[in-house]
């Protein structure tokens, strides 16, 4: 008779799947497109700053702009740092 109780039980437990959570592929396609839009703003924002290195340096004043293309490098590389570690998480 405890066997029997100890079966049904057994076999009343859910089966847990492959571990990942419901519609985390539509997650990664979301953030798939957020990467990918964010990156093409950074890259606009790299060629705008680059232009502005190119005026400003006929003027002699080229180096006020370097700061802001520091800051776009580090922000492609948090973009790029938080789409691999969010994937790594999710997979």
């Amino acid at each position: 008779m405890a066997v029997e109780t100890l079966t049904n039980v057994v076999a009343a437990i859910p089966e847990p799947g492959d571990g990942t959570p419901p519609g985390a592929e539509k997650f990664e396609e979301v953030m798939g497109w957020v990467k990918w839009i964010a990156l093409g703003v950074a890259i606009i924002g790299v060629m705008i700053i680059g232009a502005k290195l190119a005026i400003e340096s006929r003027r002699g004043e080229g180096g006020a702009a370097l700061g802001s293309l520091g800051t776009a490098m580090a922000g492609v590389i948090v973009i790029s740092a938080a789409a691999s570690l969010v994937g790594f998480f999710v997979s």
